[in-house]
């Protein structure tokens, strides 16, 4: 009896405990509670009211002891998904080569690349000298140079002509301020000079001495202006050779690719402007080659005599003109490639021989070849109806074999080598992405749907093959949709940890990209901008009716302005989605584009409009996320930001987080994710950032297993 009753009591005691185990898990996990302080903002005789202003300040305690719980609530409200996320990382890495080299390319002798120690999160920078005995120099070692930083990110670097020094650009912190640095390559020696607030590779002069380099407004983040430093001289000798007064316009520099001249290039939205100097004359003055014009814009390379100007005069989806050096101005330039009806030229690439064209025709991107002799032409078939293709590294003018790289939405990224004039492709590698992927697993396809002012929106997706139209399927469609960056579709080794799991991935080529030529991206911004969200909105009903997926397993994912895209149609269009993955998400628009004081405001006019003029105030205010939260059930949100964002401060989808809250009727949760040791490319280094990556498929498949298990 006495071991009946000590049984009894242990179990019950294990049901209580199991019990009070269950109560405390089923517990609700509170949200933060953002304070609300009213502040009056006004302008044009209307008057906005923010409570969520006072997160702008990172100074003061309160905010970073808000953010740090939004992130303690994000962590526990998924801490029962801490197992999957764990599982998907793994399965993401996986498919991540431990000892992982780049394709080598050739330059002034030497040929680059850089390589991946297994389990490393940061590369060597490489490079052996052609000849067959050559032995492998490291010149940068990014695993020591990271040591005891959270976040370490080289933008670009770039070799002096004698092959003696390496000059790179080091961020520490995220906020992309950049620091350059010098090093011997030969001896290893680290260089004295250092120069702050800095952007991009410094640009030698052909002295071996002498660079050029990009300044940084250290409170905008406006590439503002080009100076000149001599090696080894103290940097506050340096001298500035051009400083871009118009804060609508930023600056580059570069060197031809014949390397005989060195580039300024001013440029905003819709104009540019170059000058250049001879790169064997370092303290001659730029010249002008076509002074800025209003919607003028152009690109030049240089050949033998002639400069080759890739411009948009008279030609609104752009067309290739020629030009003596001695006379560059645009009454001198010439046809060479006139533009085509619809056929949009994005880029263009010079070789002794060929000139290659990067079109867009219907949306597909075309590498159209032209032989300088005869003019006879040609373009390289890529066999795929939906993909992603690029001009690579192409350093050498004399050769007349092209590098390009090539992806779609199943097949892994790959370089080639082809010969121009025998047209014979050598695959140089494909990037691995697990022993046991095959493509032949995986379908993709392009189709159109159909906008309310009849226009047709081009949607492509991918899933695994055997998929069922029932509705049943999960769906994840990504946009974009801004300052005229296509939307292209490319391989994501990540995704195939969702499309394993029945997921539809596609991608919505809304209006604001350049995907159907200049005109599409004219359709989606200023006045225009509405298109984009509505386009979105057109595709995910689209997909629905044709019984893809159904709204309640749909989910729409944007980043930085593709966040903006996704945070409107959070307000416009819920009812069609299960769930929003805003990443780093442009959500306060009026209030951002009003403070000057902000990086990217000023130079960011000609796409968003002035909200100093009224007109287009009222216009920004009718789509600004932020100000357009209104009482109604939202969709589950997962926000993601980085503390040291240059480009969507931090504040942006703190604010609208906390607003959205406040807002809601529904029971749906809204959690914010902020990394507090990045930026606005998230995490540095090729795992760590996948944890993110883990998180959001965490978040989604999360809410499929809850719909199912009630329905």
């Amino acid at each position: 009896m006495k071991t009946i009753s000590c049984l009894k009591t242990a179990a019950v005691l294990l049901m209580t405990i199991q019990i009070l185990g269950s109560c405390d898990e089923d517990k609700k996990i509170n949200a933060p509670h953002a304070e609300k302080i009213k502040k009056e903002l006004k302008i044009h005789g209307d008057t906005r009211i923010d409570n969520y202003y006072w997160m702008n300040d990172i100074d003061n305690p309160k905010v970073t002891k808000y953010l740090e719980e939004e992130n303690n609530y994000t962590s526990q409200s998924l801490k029962h998904t801490e197992k999957l996320q764990t599982k998907l990382f793994d399965e993401i890495t996986s498919r991540i080569q431990a000892r992982e080299k780049s394709v080598p390319f050739k330059d002034n002798g030497y040929f680059y690349y850089q390589r991946y120690e297994p389990q490393e999160e940061q590369p060597l920078y490489c490079r052996k000298i052609d000849n067959p005995k050559g032995k492998e120099e490291i010149m940068l070692d990014l695993t020591q140079l990271s040591l005891g930083y959270p976040f370490y990110d080289i933008e670009d670097y770039s070799i002096s002509p004698n092959n003696k020094y390496i000059s790179y650009s080091v961020d520490t912190l995220g906020r992309r301020r950049f620091e350059i640095r010098f090093k011997n390559i030969i001896t290893g020696e680290e260089l004295a000079d250092k120069i702050p607030d800095c952007s991009g590779a410094p640009i030698w002069a052909d002295d071996n001495k002498t660079i050029f380099y990009i300044k940084k407004d250290p409170e905008t983040l406006r590439d503002y202006k080009i100076c000149k430093h001599i090696m080894g001289e103290d940097i506050a000798k340096d001298v500035d050779v051009f400083i871009e007064k118009d804060d609508t316009f930023d600056v580059d520099i570069s060197r031809s690719k014949s390397d005989k001249y060195i580039f300024i290039q001013s440029y905003s939205t819709i104009s540019t402007e170059f000058r250049y100097i001879l790169a064997e004359k370092p303290d001659d003055n730029f010249k002008i080659i076509q002074k800025r014009q209003k919607n003028l814009e152009y690109f030049v390379e240089h050949k033998d005599d002639k400069f080759y100007i890739l411009n948009n005069n008279n030609a609104e989806n752009f067309k290739l003109s020629v030009t003596q050096i001695e006379t560059p101005e645009k009454k001198y330039w010439k046809d060479a490639v006139p533009e085509s009806g619809d056929v949009f030229i994005e880029d263009f690439d010079i070789f002794q021989n060929y000139i290659v064209l990067n079109e867009r025709i219907a949306g597909q991107l075309k590498f159209h070849v032209i032989k300088f002799l005869d003019n006879s032409d040609y373009y390289i078939d890529f066999g795929e109806e939906v993909y992603e293709a690029w001009l690579s590294d192409n350093y050498d003018c004399k050769t007349d074999s092209l590098r390009y790289g090539y992806s779609s939405l199943t097949t892994p990224t790959s370089y080639f080598d082809i010969d121009l004039n025998s047209k014979q492709k050598q695959l140089l590698k494909q990037k691995y992405v697990g022993e046991d992927f095959d493509s032949k697993n995986y379908e993709s396809k392009r189709l159109f749907a159909t906008a309310e002012d009849g226009t047709y929106i081009p949607i492509s997706l991918v899933y695994k093959k055997g998929i069922i139209l029932d509705s049943n399927n999960p769906l994840l469609i990504y946009g974009y949709g801004a300052y005229g960056i296509s939307s292209d579709a490319y391989f994501i080794p990540s995704m195939l940890s969702i499309l394993d799991r029945g997921f539809v991935y596609a991608i919505a080529h809304v209006r604001g990209g350049q995907d159907l030529g200049r005109q599409w991206y004219d359709g989606g911004k200023l006045f225009n901008k509405k298109n984009s969200f509505t386009d979105f909105v057109t595709c995910t009903k689209y997909l629905q009716d044709k019984k893809y997926s159904k709204p309640e397993l749909t989910f729409a994912q944007g980043a930085s302005a593709g966040g903006l895209l996704v945070a409107e149609i959070a307000n416009s269009a819920p009812e069609l989605y299960a769930g929003i993955i805003a990443e780093v998400p442009f959500v306060d628009v009026v209030t951002t584009m009003l403070d000057k004081t902000i990086p990217l405001t000023t130079s960011e006019y000609d796409e968003w409009g002035n909200p100093e003029n009224k007109k287009y105030y009222q216009y920004m205010l009718s789509y600004s996320p932020y100000d357009q939260v209104k009482k109604q059930k939202y969709p589950a949100m997962l926000i993601t930001s980085g503390l040291h964002d240059s480009q969507v401060q931090y504040w942006e989808p703190a604010k609208w987080a906390a607003k959205i809250r406040e807002y809601n009727t529904g029971n749906n949760p809204i959690y914010l994710w902020i990394n507090m040791d990045a930026g606005h490319g998230g995490a540095s280094g090729r795992f760590e950032i996948y944890k993110e990556t883990a998180l959001t498929y965490a978040f989604m498949l999360d809410r499929i297993k809850q719909y199912r298990d009630n329905n």
